[in-house]
C-alpha cells in the first residue's frame, strides 16, 4: 500500500443525520415546487374535518367585515382598518356623545351614520343566524344541516356566527390569511376554524356545502363573493339548488342597478330569478326554511340517501355497500364531470 498517497486522501466526513421526510421539511413544502401539496392540504384537511364533525351542508352569510357592533356593552362605534383586520382604521365614526352633544361634523359624522345603519344589520345578521340555526338543530338525522357559516372575521361575519353561536349550534369559520393583524371571532366552533392561504381554495369550500347564501351589505370581498357564487348558478356549475338572498334592499339599490343588466342584455332575464331581496330577518328565514326544504329535504336525492341508510341499518342479510363516497357524505357535486 502506498502511504505517502494515502495522506492525501481527505478526512473522513462526519456521520450524516437523517435527511427529513418530504411531508416533514418546511423548506420545500413552503416552496414554489411544495405548492400543489399545499393547494391539494386546503382541499383534504377542510373535507375531513367536516367529515369528521358531520357537516352535511351550509348556509353562507356574506357581509362587510369593517364595522363593529354597537353592542349592548359599548357606547362607541369602531371602523377596522380593512377586510378582516384588527387595526382601527384612521377615520373613525363620531362617538354617540359627541353626536348628543353637537360636537361631530363632516366625514365623522356621516360615518357615524353608516356605522348605525351597519350596527342594525348586525344584529339582524344574528337574528337570522339565531332563527336558522334553532330550526336546524330541530331537523332528524345524523348529519348537521344547513351549518350557518361565514368568513370567520368581524362584522357581518361575527353576527352571523354568534347568532348560531347563541342558538347552541355548531357554527363555521372559514378565515384567510392575510398580509395584516387579525384574528377569527369568538364564536366559531374550535372545530370548525379555518384558515385558508389560497382564496381559490376558500371560495371552494364556501360553494361545494353550500345549500343557501345570504348576502348583507359588504365591499370589495362581498361583491366578488356574491357574483362568482351568482355566476356557478347562472352556468349551471352547481349540481344543486342555492338560494340567494340579497340583504338590504336599500343598500344594495343604491351601490349596484342589477335591473340594468337585464335591460342592456347583460344577462337574461330570468338570471334575475337567481336571487331576491329582503328587509327583515323573518322574511329571509320564511324564505330559507321553504327554499331549504322543498329543495333538498324534500329533494328526490334526499328521499334515495334515506332509504340507502335505512336499508342498511334494517336489513342484515344484504351484503354490506361500500364505504360512502365524500359525495355520498356531503351531498351532490359542483358539477358533474364529462
Amino acid at each position: 500500500m502506498d502511504t505517502e498517497s494515502n495522506s492525501d486522501l481527505p478526512e473522513p466526513p462526519e456521520p450524516l443525520e437523517n435527511a427529513p421526510l418530504a411531508y416533514e421539511n418546511p423548506g420545500f413544502l413552503n416552496s414554489a415546487d411544495g405548492r400543489i401539496l399545499r393547494i391539494m392540504a386546503e382541499y383534504q384537511e377542510p373535507l375531513s374535518r367536516f367529515r369528521r364533525e358531520r357537516i352535511q351542508d351550509t348556509v353562507v352569510f356574506f357581509g362587510s367585515a369593517r364595522f363593529r357592533a354597537l353592542d349592548v356593552a359599548a357606547a362607541n362605534f369602531e371602523l377596522l382598518a380593512n377586510t378582516g383586520s384588527t387595526e382601527r382604521a384612521p377615520e373613525q365614526p363620531a362617538s354617540l356623545k359627541e353626536i348628543e352633544r353637537g360636537q361631530a361634523t363632516g366625514q365623522r359624522l356621516r360615518l357615524a351614520g353608516a356605522a348605525i345603519e351597519m350596527a342594525a344589520y348586525y344584529e339582524d345578521a344574528r337574528i337570522l343566524a339565531n332563527m336558522l340555526a334553532t330550526w336546524a338543530k330541530s331537523l332528524p338525522g345524523p348529519r348537521h344541516r344547513f351549518v350557518v357559516t361565514s368568513g370567520g372575521g368581524p362584522g357581518i361575519m361575527e353576527a352571523a356566527n354568534r347568532g348560531a353561536y347563541e342558538a347552541g349550534a355548531k357554527t363555521i369559520g372559514l378565515n384567510i390569511k392575510l398580509p395584516f393583524e387579525q384574528q377569527p371571532n369568538p364564536y366559531i366552533t374550535p372545530s370548525l376554524n379555518f384558515d385558508f392561504h389560497y382564496f381559490f381554495m376558500r371560495k371552494y369550500w364556501f360553494a361545494y356545502l353550500a345549500k343557501a347564501l345570504v348576502i348583507f351589505p359588504g365591499g370589495f370581498g362581498t361583491l366578488d363573493e356574491m357574483f362568482e357564487l351568482l355566476t356557478l348558478a347562472q352556468t349551471n356549475k352547481l349540481a344543486k339548488k342555492i338560494t340567494t338572498i340579497i340583504y338590504g334592499t336599500p343598500y344594495w339599490k343604491s351601490v349596484i342597478n342589477l335591473d340594468v343588466l337585464a335591460e342592456k342584455g347583460a344577462i337574461a332575464p330570468g338570471d334575475m330569478n337567481l336571487f331576491r331581496f329582503v328587509d327583515t330577518p323573518e322574511e329571509a328565514f320564511a324564505i330559507l326554511k321553504e327554499d331549504l326544504t322543498k329543495n333538498h329535504l324534500e329533494s328526490a336525492y334526499e328521499r334515495t340517501a334515506y332509504e340507502r341508510a335505512h336499508r342498511a341499518a334494517t336489513d342484515t342479510t344484504a351484503a354490506p355497500e361500500p364505504a360512502p363516497s365524500a359525495q355520498d357524505v356531503l351531498g351532490p357535486d359542483i358539477a358533474p364531470t364529462r
